[in-house]
């Protein structure tokens, strides 16, 4: 018995194929080919490029289903698990440009995130106490596990000295939350933590880097404006997901971060500027429309 190959796909195939990526792998199993063969037997004779409108229709259609896809499950203790996803990648752009001074400890930093990410909350525990434990010393000026030269000098990505802008109170807040939300999550034995893309390290490195600067050079606690676009572009990332899916997974999710960026400003309460008073602004902002969000009205046919 012979088998015939089938056919080579052709360029408006492939294209269709390309834009179908935005839905979620579980949706192209199920559907995936239904949908194809329908946009193929809609397309005019000899098209090669996919219609602006159904180009349009595929990408936002893909984006609803992938957040309709994350909005399962219990709802606090995903968002939760977001949230400290979300302070840990902070944590680990706060050490990143050292790592040529604290290779190991930038390392186990991002073996935490990884820990988290996944889902290993068991693993993720005693790595982020025991980086937060060294964190908070060096922004004391003590000496924790290994002798580690004070002033961190940077070698990318900042010319500032680690921890120079910061307090101790302010470092050990971070860790805390990440430790709480941890033991939070462990009490739960019966679902584990969803697993988190690894975007977020790409997240960790762009907020990490001290630049532009839209700061003056005197100012006593400068912000990168690179760190206000990527916690801007999260927040308003959340905000549109909580407006979709009527979830307020992502809004729980963005009141944790904005609470502990707002622990970081009270801690040099008396060093803040109007732009530090506008960065606030507009993560609060966020953070409150993507509470806001789910409580949308629907939109009815009239008769």
């Amino acid at each position: 018995m012979t088998t015939t190959a089938p056919p080579p796909a052709t360029v408006l195939e492939r294209r269709y194929r390309r834009l179908l990526l935005a839905y979620p792998r579980t949706y192209r199993t199920a559907h995936g080919d239904e949908l194809l063969d329908v946009l193929l037997e809609s397309a005019g004779p000899g098209r090669t490029v996919p219609a602006a409108r159904e180009a349009w229709g595929l990408l936002t259609g893909g984006v609803r289903s992938r957040i309709a896809h994350q909005a399962t499950g219990s709802a606090w203790a995903d968002g939760l698990h977001l949230g400290v996803t979300a302070v840990a990648a902070a944590n680990l752009a706060a050490l990143l440009p050292y790592v040529g001074a604290m290779p190991l400890w930038t390392l186990l930093s991002a073996i935490a995130l990884l820990a988290v990410l996944r889902g290993r909350v068991a693993a993720a525990l005693p790595l982020s106490l025991v980086t937060g434990v060294k964190a908070v010393a060096i922004a004391d000026g003590r000496q924790v596990f290994d002798l580690t030269l004070v002033p961190v000098d940077p070698s990318l990505l900042t010319d500032h000295a680690l921890f120079a802008d910061s307090s101790p109170l302010a470092v050990a807040s971070r860790y805390a939350v990440v430790l709480l939300g941890l033991l939070v999550l462990a009490s739960r034995r019966r679902e584990a933590p969803r697993v988190r893309s690894w975007w977020w390290y790409a997240v960790a490195v762009a907020a990490a880097w001290a630049g532009p600067v839209w700061m003056a050079d005197d100012t006593m606690f400068p912000l990168s404006l690179s760190r206000l676009a990527v916690e801007a572009a999260a927040l308003g990332l959340a905000a549109a997901a909580c407006y979709l899916a009527r979830d307020h997974r992502w809004a729980l999710a963005s009141g944790i971060y904005l609470l502990v960026t707002s622990v970081e400003l009270t801690m040099h309460a008396e060093e803040l500027t109007r732009q530090h008073l506008a960065y606030w602004g507009v993560l609060a902002v966020l953070a409150l429309g993507a509470a806001c969000a789910p409580f949308r009205q629907r939109r009815h046919c009239l008769d």
